[in-house]
């Protein structure tokens, strides 16, 4: 597969075909950081921690802004996607592990 740059597009069908290339990407490796995310649950529900651990969520997020910035990437938009894929995984995590606590 042929991986054009941004500026080689030459129409908007080639455009369309980078993104779905990018897109797809992106969803496997959002799907390599559920597999993480899924053995973290495993790993807290035998430490007893909480799902939810402010300090780490800020740490993820002050390093995503800092290579969106490196990246030319405006910082917000990073910062506000990462906050939502988090709260989403902290749910997540509380589930499980609340699914979990029930059963014993």
């Amino acid at each position: 597969m042929t991986v054009r740059k941004p500026a080689d597009c030459r129409d908007m069908s080639e455009v369309r075909a980078e993104i779905d290339r990018v897109d797809g990407g992106l969803v496997d490796l959002i799907a390599e950081r559920f597999g993480y995310v899924e053995r973290a649950w495993q790993i807290k529900l035998g430490e007893k921690a909480a799902a939810n651990v402010p300090w780490r969520n800020q740490q993820v997020i002050d390093k995503v802004r800092a290579r969106a910035e490196a990246r030319g990437v405006p910082p917000d938009l990073c910062e506000a996607l990462w906050r939502q894929m988090i709260g989403w995984f902290i749910q997540y995590e509380e589930e499980k592990l609340r699914d979990q606590l029930e059963k014993k």
